[in-house]
């Protein structure tokens, strides 16, 4: 009798089995679909961003998670501003010291007002130049993280990039996003190409977007401390009433 009901049991297995799957199958399916997001690349449209990948973005961002995405000028690591652990994996990926300046990617100059101390040619300037591949330094005012700002002069960056996915996720986020460019130690170009970007790293991020190969160049850096506004490197955006 053992015999028997075993041999029915095993043969009734892939029936009960399918049977299952196809009752739960929206729920399965949704199960899989986010495991392999949280941990592998999405393809976002650089042009016209897909808004429910957007939302999946933001919400692994939420939840403290580390992601690469695209700028104007190169791919980028990003995470919400206050994360610490979050914060920790970008600095051990790119091993930076307090010194580094880390970005807030905002959406627009109103949302860096929180977080910059600006005066009005610095205003007036960011306004004229964005969105656009700029990084103003800044002093950092008490939103910022101390863990955030450089370590001695206690300032920020701020960008404001021409890239719709970036302006689309913190659109949804609400709020900056932090950010560092995604040049690895002893590397002088961010890595440009997604299928190395997890070939590389995808054991150490939770989400990669995928945009398509995105040659890394610089921002121009401006710094507008101290009520002097200058640049102080030049890269593909230009500024010339700085000249």
């Amino acid at each position: 009798i053992f015999l028997s009901v075993k041999s029915i049991f095993i043969n009734l297995t892939p029936l009960i089995f399918f049977g299952l799957f196809f009752k739960y199958v929206p729920t399965i399916s949704q199960c899989i679909y986010f495991l392999l997001l949280e941990k592998c690349s999405r393809q976002l449209n650089p042009i016209n961003p897909q808004q429910r990948f957007i939302y999946q973005v933001v919400d692994v961002i939420r939840k403290g998670g580390v992601i690469v995405y695209p700028t104007d000028s190169r791919y980028a690591l990003g995470c919400r501003v206050g994360e610490k652990q979050a914060l920790d994996s970008i600095k051990c990926i790119r091993q930076l010291d307090d010194k580094h300046n880390f970005t807030l990617v905002c959406k627009s100059l109103a949302q860096s007002s929180s977080f910059a101390k600006l005066s009005n040619d610095a205003h007036r300037l960011i306004k004229l130049l964005t969105p656009g591949p700029f990084t103003f330094i800044a002093d950092a005012t008490k939103e910022v993280p101390r863990r955030m700002m450089h370590a001695k002069r206690k300032t920020i960056g701020i960008r404001i990039p021409d890239n719709k996915i970036a302006l689309a996720i913190v659109e949804e986020l609400g709020e900056p996003l932090l950010s560092a460019s995604l040049i690895l130690p002893n590397e002088v170009y961010a890595l440009s190409d997604p299928y190395e970007i997890r070939e590389q790293l995808d054991n150490e991020l939770d989400l990669i977007i995928d945009a398509g190969i995105v040659e890394g160049q610089n921002s121009t850096i401006i710094s507008c401390t101290d009520g002097q506004v200058e640049i102080i490197r030049q890269g593909i955006g230009e500024a010339p009433m700085l000249a």
